[in-house]
C-alpha cells in the first residue's frame, strides 16, 4: 500500500490514502463556494462518496445535488466536476479504477483558476 501523496490546490486539498496500482483512494476537501475543474480522464473511472457537507456534481452537463452518505460514479471520458454548495468544508472519498492514475490524465475544459487547456 502506497499513500501520503498530497496537494493543496486553490479549491482545497487532497491526500492519497491508498495506491496499489490496481486502484487509488483519495480523501478530498473542497472549501465552501469552491469547485474543481470541469474535466475528464481517459484511463480511469472514479466513484465519489460524500462523507461531510453538500455537493453539486456536474456529470456530462447534468447537475446532481448530493449530501452526506450519497455516492456517484464517473465513467471514463465523462465530463465532471464537484462544487461545495454548503457553508462548511466538503469532504469526499474518491476511488479511482483503471490502468493509470497520474495527474497528467486530466483534460480540463473549464477551470476557475486558469488551468484549463487552451
Amino acid at each position: 500500500m502506497k499513500g501520503n501523496e498530497q496537494a493543496s490546490p486553490p479549491w482545497g486539498r487532497w491526500v492519497v490514502l491508498d495506491d496499489d496500482g490496481a486502484f487509488k483512494v483519495k480523501r478530498i476537501e473542497v472549501l465552501p463556494g469552491k469547485r474543481l475543474s470541469y474535466q475528464k480522464h481517459f484511463k480511469r473511472e472514479e466513484h465519489w462518496y460524500i462523507v461531510k457537507g453538500q455537493a453539486r456534481v456536474t456529470r456530462d452537463g447534468q447537475d446532481h445535488l448530493l449530501g452526506e452518505g450519497a455516492c456517484i460514479g464517473i465513467g471514463r471520458e465523462a465530463l465532471h466536476r464537484i462544487e461545495n454548495v454548503g457553508s462548511d468544508v466538503l469532504v469526499f472519498i474518491e476511488v479511482q479504477k483503471g490502468e493509470y492514475f497520474g495527474e497528467d490524465d486530466i483534460v480540463r475544459v473549464e477551470d476557475d483558476f486558469g488551468r484549463a487547456a487552451s
